[in-house]
């Protein structure tokens, strides 16, 4: 009820009161702010509508950061937002509402290492209706800035003062100089990023032990790289590059191959009991918990799926999903497979390698639904298989980077490794790929390469080996080979042509010796 339509029997206040130059004041007062308060509800409120929040204002976001939320005060015409708000350099994405809440989810990771400025002005409230016939108020003009992650990468040096140390080189800094994380007196061996980029999971043994001839006692430790993404509104103290901390020792067992999972809460690393050879078996670490061995569990290769609960790992009669939960069975077997080498990052397909007996590999693509298609069949190797983070108008995922090889027609048994993409599309059901390669690589079967979160280049390594180890703490490549140098190349991904012409992609070498890089998230 408006409160110009109640009724104020003046003739039922005591006159007396009105004798009281107090109380007259105040009863005129009452009738004043009264009329005010019925006036104003007569006419609506005409202050101007504006952004209550921005969840990614002046924050770091990385590849994970898939949407942004902009909170108004109050309910707002929806059209009129989207014709509005600009993004620069452009983002691509698609709105969606939930009251007053608008949420905006990018159609691909964001390029690494830019500042973007994001602009709402002309976007009216919902008081004048969707269609514009009786437009509503205008919104205050907003503006707000956020920045991408750095390019950063990891790699482990070859030569000089570098020599099997975890370098950092920062692309995006001013001065990119490769910064050493681990000490000299660490042999680095093996490495895997932490998803905040903060820090690194690392295996070194003791340079002195490595002198002695001793190369199983590598330890476990953590690094800090001095990078502090802040995404997704966490704060917490930045920390200086270069802190140690020690996360397994080898005074029991041996610490060989481990993975990290993708949020960073779980390691997985196989071990060996140093008394009981037999005893060999994947270890979990979960945080604020201690190791324990996965019991039952005994195999080869594997790697830690997406949904951070569970592995894939090689056993003799193919390949096992094992959860983490003790005493777990394995919930899925895959007979048909001999390795897994990579994973979609929102955990929608795997891609599998089969050995046929025609002496060729393929290529499988298994999505969750339990659909597997055969892709690629070589006469050579599959190596390495990358999916690539950006999407089809579809949100499918729509290319895979891979190391592969080809066996050359020569007497002696060889094979051509290069780098190429592989184009999916889908005929009905079926997926369909088209192999396109992108470079042809020295005879080198030990390249590594790492795809950038954002899916625009390529880090490779470039080693030659030595037939005899040049130092005792020379690096060693997978095969135990001794490196006695290497370089490392990055590869711009352009746009491949929609034929089967080879694109020109030209790769940029690095001023940095090393091997094994990989991006940081």
């Amino acid at each position: 009820m408006s409160i110009l339509n109640k009724k104020i029997n003046l003739s039922s206040l005591n006159v007396g009161l009105f004798k009281q130059p107090i109380d007259r004041t105040a009863i005129i007062l009452i009738l004043g702010l009264s009329l005010l308060i019925g006036l104003l509800l007569l006419s609506g409120d005409r202050t101007a509508p504006r952004v209550r929040e921005f969840s990614w204002q002046n924050q770091q976001i990385g590849a994970a950061d898939t949407g942004f939320i902009l909170t108004f005060f109050r309910p707002m015409n929806h059209s009129s937002v989207e014709e509005n708000l600009k993004i620069e350099p452009p983002l691509p994405g698609k709105f969606s509402w939930a009251g007053r809440r608008m949420a905006y989810t990018l159609k691909n990771p964001a390029p690494y290492g830019v500042t973007y400025t994001l602009k709402l002005a002309g976007a009216t409230d919902k008081y004048g209706g969707e269609n514009n016939q009786n437009p509503g108020r205008q919104i205050q003009p907003f503006s707000a800035s956020f920045r991408s992650r750095d390019r950063a990468f990891t790699y482990i040096g070859v030569k000089g003062e570098a020599e099997s140390r975890l370098m950092l080189v920062n692309l995006s800094s001013t001065d990119p100089k490769p910064i050493a994380l681990t000490p000299k007196d660490l042999v680095v061996t093996d490495f895997k990023p932490y998803p905040n980029s903060d820090r690194i999971l690392f295996l070194a043994t003791d340079r002195s032990q490595v002198k002695s001839g001793s190369t199983l006692s590598q330890e476990l430790f953590t690094v800090t790289t001095g990078l502090n993404p802040q995404s997704g509104g966490e704060v917490s103290p930045p920390q200086p590059a270069g802190r140690i901390d020690k996360l397994l020792d080898a005074k029991d067992y041996q610490n060989l191959k481990f993975d990290l999972s993708a949020d960073g809460k779980t390691i997985v690393i196989a071990r060996v009991n140093r008394r009981n050879p037999a005893d060999f078996s994947p270890w979990i670490l979960e945080e604020k918990m201690p190791p324990r061995p996965l019991e039952n569990q005994q195999g080869g290769d594997f790697m830690i799926r997406p949904d951070n609960k569970s592995m894939v790992i090689s056993q003799k009669q193919g390949l096992a999903i094992v959860p983490f939960k003790p005493q777990a069975e394995p919930v899925e077997f895959l007979p048909k497979y001999e390795q897994v080498l990579g994973m979609a990052r929102d955990n929608s397909a795997a891609a599998y390698v089969k050995y046929n007996t025609d002496l060729t590999r393929s290529l499988f693509i298994l999505d969750n639904q339990g659909v597997e298609q055969e892709i690629l069949r070589i006469p050579g190797s599959i190596i390495t298989v990358h999916f690539d983070p950006r999407k089809d108008k579809d949100n499918q995922f729509q290319r895979l980077y891979c190391l592969l090889s080809q066996r050359l027609k020569t007497e002696d048994y060889k094979e051509q490794p290069f780098i190429a993409a592989i184009d999916l599309k889908k005929d009905g059901t079926r997926l369909i790929g088209t192999i396109k390669p992108l470079l042809i690589l020295p005879n080198q079967l030990d390249t590594q390469i790492s795809l950038s979160p954002d899916g625009l280049a390529l880090l490779f390594d470039q080693s030659v080996t030595s037939a005899q180890p040049l130092t005792p703490t020379s690096p060693r490549n997978d095969s135990g080979q001794s490196i006695a140098s290497s370089r490392l190349w990055l590869l711009p991904l352009i746009e491949i042509p929609p034929d089967v012409s080879q694109p020109k992609v030209q790769p940029e070498e690095l001023p940095f010796a090393g091997y094994h890089p990989r991006w940081l998230p």
